[in-house]
């Protein structure tokens, strides 16, 4: 069986922005009100961070614990590990995800600005530069024989979009809207000369755009 490159629970508004330009260590989204994107998951049984019982069953459930199903690595933009910029000055921050990463695979992290890997718990970060092409090749031989899921940022996205190695894409769209930042889509009507897309709302309000790889 082929080894899928797969975009999952990616989060964008309803007019297709997913992060904002000025990204901090004070707002890793750079947007106000970044948390309206992600709510419908945080309110499912699933996940990970819950410290209560309960949460939702239903779709947004199913998303939410079905993230890590057959994902051997990820691939990653430099700003989805960080909010450094430019040559590394601080090896000693260590990204946004702490000591015990929710990944549990290697990553690899595109950058102009290679460093040493890192490994935090069973997560190894590896610091990689290249075209799309060549880091999927790498990290689909770090996956041995599962899938590699392309987590984000919304440039690397359009990225691999662009480069044509994406083989299936689910976008969670949030009920709100932030009028600028970074755009995932204008219309998600762009990418249907590639894929196929089923619409399914939710009860949350989040409405999820499933797309596959048409056979060529």
């Amino acid at each position: 069986m082929a080894q899928l490159l797969r975009v999952q629970n990616f989060m964008v508004s309803s007019d297709g922005i997913a992060a904002g330009e000025d990204q901090s260590f004070e707002n890793p989204f750079g947007l106000p009100g970044a948390d309206r994107l992600f709510s419908w998951a945080g309110a499912t049984a699933s996940w990970p961070n819950r410290t209560d019982p309960g949460g939702s069953r239903g779709l947004d459930d199913y998303f939410t614990r079905d993230f890590a199903h057959n994902i051997g690595a990820e691939i990653m933009g430099r700003n989805k590990f960080g909010h450094q910029r430019g040559p590394w000055t601080d090896h000693g921050w260590q990204g946004w995800w702490g000591d015990e990463p929710p990944f549990h695979t290697p990553v690899f992290v595109l950058t102009h600005h290679e460093r040493p890997s890192i490994t935090l718990s069973d997560t190894t970060f590896h610091f990689v530069g290249g075209k799309p092409a060549d880091v999927l090749e790498q990290a689909r031989k770090a996956a041995e024989g599962k899938d590699v899921r392309l987590g984000g940022g919304v440039t690397t996205v359009r990225q691999f979009l662009d480069a044509d190695l994406v083989d299936t894409l689910h976008v969670a769209v949030a009920p709100v809207t932030f009028g600028e930042g970074l755009r995932l889509w204008d219309s998600p009507d762009e990418l249907l000369d590639r894929f196929h897309l089923d619409v399914v709302p939710s009860s949350s309000g989040v409405v999820h755009h499933l797309f596959w790889r048409k056979q060529l």
